[in-house]
């Protein structure tokens, strides 16, 4: 039985997918079986269900697997206190980033990571505010950066790394009435916006409310760098990060219109049971010491 068997075993179980599971552990699929196989023979016990949704773990799968993660963390530990023990920092930091996080930040991070620690090899995984907190829960990544939700589990703790307003801009040549701002004249205009249920599409939506207006179309788009192409094109208006939108404003891409809702956080995440990880400690600090971006 060799540590990579184990350490497939659990991706599989927390993933429940060979297929997901070959993706994380950047494996082929025909790997990722025969380590499971080899460990079920090597144990004599079958691990697995395999059903048409996939792999459901057996009572004596369930039983292992806590075992089998108590064993990897003795592993790591194990390496991390050999680390300390001659001064080195070194590892794999998975990080994911919110599509519309604030990306100076993290860019300033992974510049001092790459300078400071050069042992250290990073994973950047993008997507939105759920899959980040859903893949720290589960230990696929082992932080992330994400805008401010109501819903963040209490397993995990957050540091507050950045704040943000919204602008909605308008294409150069649209000409927008204000003092006041005529809002059906903006209800009459497309709306380029983020999903409704995101950080950011929610401030749009209580925006909407607050002025008793709605655009008669919106075109959902979750990316800002698409989000500010569209705009520029004249397609429509659109909201955006207020770093984002300077500069925009500076190229004369696009024209101000307002400010939309509160201030908005951004945070770094991660699991509480993982905040004395050597890595983690030095990420936390370095963030802790960067002025505000």
């Amino acid at each position: 039985m060799e540590l990579y068997q184990l350490k497939t075993f659990v991706t599989v179980a927390h993933v429940g997918s060979i297929t997901l599971a070959s993706k994380q552990l950047h494996l082929s699929q025909p790997a990722v079986s025969a380590h499971i196989k080899t460990l079920e023979e090597a144990l004599g016990l079958t691990l697995f269900e395999r059903t048409p949704k996939g792999m459901r773990l057996t009572q004596h799968g369930q039983q292992l697997k806590k075992k089998a993660e108590q064993v990897l963390e003795a592993h790591q530990a194990f390496i991390d206190e050999a680390s300390r023990a001659k001064g080195l920092i070194a590892g794999k930091l998975r990080l994911g980033v919110g599509a519309n996080s604030n990306m100076k930040v993290v860019q300033h991070l992974l510049s001092k990571l790459a300078s400071r620690y050069p042992e250290v090899e990073i994973s950047l995984e993008e997507g939105d505010t759920e899959k980040i907190l859903d893949g720290l829960l589960k230990g696929t990544l082992d932080a992330g950066v994400h805008n401010e939700t109501a819903s963040a589990p209490a397993k995990l703790e957050s540091l507050e790394i950045s704040r943000f307003k919204l602008y909605l801009v308008a294409p150069p040549d649209y000409t927008v009435t204000s003092a006041p701002i005529d809002w059906q004249q903006l209800a009459d205009a497309p709306w380029i916006s983020p999903p409704s249920t995101s950080c950011c599409g929610q401030a749009i939506e209580r925006f909407f409310q607050q002025h008793q207006f709605r655009p008669k179309q919106v075109i959902r788009v979750d990316r800002e760098r698409s989000t500010r192409s569209l705009v520029a094109s004249g397609i429509g208006v659109g909201v955006l990060h207020d770093y984002t939108a300077q500069e925009a404003l500076s190229n004369g891409e696009v024209e101000f219109v307002c400010e939309v809702g509160d201030t908005i956080r951004t945070f770094f995440a991660y699991a509480k049971q993982r905040q004395e990880e050597p890595l983690l400690g030095k990420v936390l600090s370095m963030l802790q010491s960067f002025s505000s971006l």
